[in-house]
């Protein structure tokens, strides 16, 4: 079957309607859904009513062999559709003259059920539309509230970073102020100088915690008159921190002063040194606008710190200066003697509290000898002055008796021994006998003496010594004599003269050995000068932490 066409002419809207009838009824014929019928039908009926506007137009359908409908609508604004038809035309096509009034009514009736179909499909499609709006309003819904908790948490986030950061600036601080106080502490404690402690308190505020500090004693120094005078007065008086300056404040339980007697200045923190007895006052002017709270808080406890440092030095000084006058009263002028010249060097320790123990003494016997004597009493201060006096006395009564050495020694242990049992103590005795040509000695524990001959050639007594007097077992001591023909000089000396703490004893005693070999006759012959002589070879390298004697006993011929 080949392709067979039929064109009719469109003039009138009664063409027109014929037309859209006819393409109702083939589109229907070829099974297109209602839909896609209203659609190419309302689109049909358009271009119509523009071709009836135009004037005319011409609608050709072709049957194609395959069953397809070629529909074209010829005008001013041409029109091509094409329909495929379940099956091919199997007679002629109909044309918009076949379709009588029955028919055109039977296609609008069919008009309107694919219109009451589309809409049903408009309904639903409206109905899923606005099921789908809701469920996207929803949607939205969630995301803001997603959004606000997301927001939230940030902002939670924040603020605890915040916090955090906060804590640990805090905590940052507290451990620098903490570790700086220690610091202080131990730089304050470690000395027992006054003077030390005052120089030190500066430096150790300026310029961070203080742009400039000022101690303020209560004996000694006399307070500036300025307008801050009253702080300072008041801070001695009560024993309360006071704050003076522009910026008062910021210390809980400070009393601020009248307005009167502020300075335009930086703030002034007055801060009294110690806490049961006040020594002073600290007076530090802020390094900056003001004083940080927390940094208030730790210079209160280093002025605290610092006042019991300066008491406890004081009564350092006391002790000192007390025992140091108990030991010098003590040591006795020494005699003068025909045939035996003395001279004897006391010097307390440079630092520390280690005076009060050695002793010298030089007295003559009933018999006409002469007892040389010297000691040290372990331990250090009053105490050790005081039993020291204990001991010279108990040696001089025992010796009255006319005992030697060795006697004496034994009876001094036997009383230290019994009166005190946790005291010990260190001595060497020498007897110089007129007209004899040598020395009696016993020692009980003590550095061994050096014995330098005429010809200058020195040597260490090697006998070995007895132990320490008050040791608490019974002891008996030993006597030794030695040849001491004129112009032999013998050197009594404690262990603070040799002994150092970074080198041992015996390298004291050899140096000290050497010195008196360099001593030449004529030296000797000023014993006083010789024991200075002595001395300063011994202590120029390092102060000395302990008390030092020193007793030289030369024989002469006359």
């Amino acid at each position: 079957m080949t392709a067979t066409s039929d064109t009719w002419t469109i003039a009138t809207a009664a063409d027109a309607v014929r037309a859209r009838a006819l393409l109702a009824r083939l589109a229907a014929d070829a099974g297109v859904p209602a839909l896609d019928r209203a659609r190419l039908l309302a689109g049909f009926g358009a271009r119509l009513r523009r071709a009836l506007a135009d004037g005319r137009a011409e609608l050709t359908v072709t049957a194609r062999a395959d069953g397809e409908l070629d529909l074209v609508l010829d005008g001013p604004r041409p029109w091509r559709h094409r329909l495929v038809r379940p099956a091919a035309v199997a007679g002629p096509l109909p044309g918009p003259a076949d379709l009588d009034e029955t028919r055109l009514a039977e296609a609008l009736l069919a008009a309107d059920e694919d219109t009451t179909a589309v809409l049903a499909t408009l309904d639903e499609t409206e109905e899923l539309v606005g099921f789908h709006r809701e469920e996207l309003h929803q949607t939205n819904q969630g995301v803001l509230a997603l959004h606000a908790e997301l927001e939230a948490a940030a902002v939670a986030q924040r603020d605890l970073l915040d916090a955090e950061r906060a804590a640990r600036a805090e905590a940052e601080n507290a451990r620098r102020l903490l570790t700086f106080l220690a610091n202080a502490s131990a730089a304050l404690n470690a000395s027992l100088d006054h003077e030390d402690i005052l120089r030190r308190l500066p430096q150790l505020l300026v310029p961070e915690y203080a742009r400039h500090v000022d101690v303020w004693l209560m004996d000694d120094t006399p307070v500036p008159p300025d307008d801050r005078a009253a702080a300072t007065v008041t801070a001695a008086r009560t024993g309360r921190p006071q704050h003076a300056g522009a910026h008062p404040g910021g210390l809980a339980g400070v009393d601020d002063l009248p307005a009167s007697a502020l300075s335009p200045d930086r703030p002034l923190l007055c801060l009294p040194l110690g806490a049961r007895t006040v020594q002073g006052v600290l007076t530090l002017t802020a390094p900056g606008d003001r004083f940080d709270p927390d940094t208030c808080v730790m210079l209160l406890e280093v002025a605290r710190r610092a006042g019991i440092a300066l008491d406890n030095a004081r009564r350092y000084e006391q002790h000192r200066d007390v025992a140091e006058a108990l030991q010098r009263a003590q040591l006795t002028d020494l005699p003068s003697t025909a045939g035996l010249a003395l001279a004897a060097r006391y010097l307390p320790a440079t630092h520390g509290l280690n005076i009060g123990g050695d002793w010298y003494d030089a007295f003559p016997q009933p018999d006409g000898s002469v007892l040389a004597v010297i000691g040290d009493v372990t331990g250090h201060g009053l105490r050790a002055a005081v039993i020291m006096g204990q001991l010279r006395t108990a040696l001089r009564a025992y010796a009255v008796d006319g005992n030697g050495p060795a006697r004496i020694l034994t009876l001094l242990h036997r009383m230290l021994r019994h009166q005190q049992p946790e005291l010990y103590a260190t001595c060497a005795i020498a007897r110089f006998t007129p007209g004899a040509p040598d020395v009696v000695w016993a020692a009980a524990g003590h550095p061994p003496a050096l014995v330098r001959d005429p010809g200058g050639e020195v040597r260490v007594l090697e006998a070995k010594p007895g132990i320490m007097l008050g040791v608490p077992v019974p002891y008996e001591y030993e006597e030794h004599s030695l040849e001491l023909p004129a112009g032999s000089t013998l050197a009594l000396y404690t262990d603070g003269l040799v002994e150092r703490r970074s080198a041992g004893i015996d390298a004291g005693i050899d140096r000290l050995a050497r010195t008196l070999e360099a001593l030449g006759a004529k030296d000797l012959e000023d014993l006083d000068s010789a024991a200075d002589s002595v001395l300063k070879p011994m202590l120029h390298d390092s102060e000395h932490d302990d008390d030092i004697c020193l007793l030289l006993c030369r024989t002469t011929t006359s």
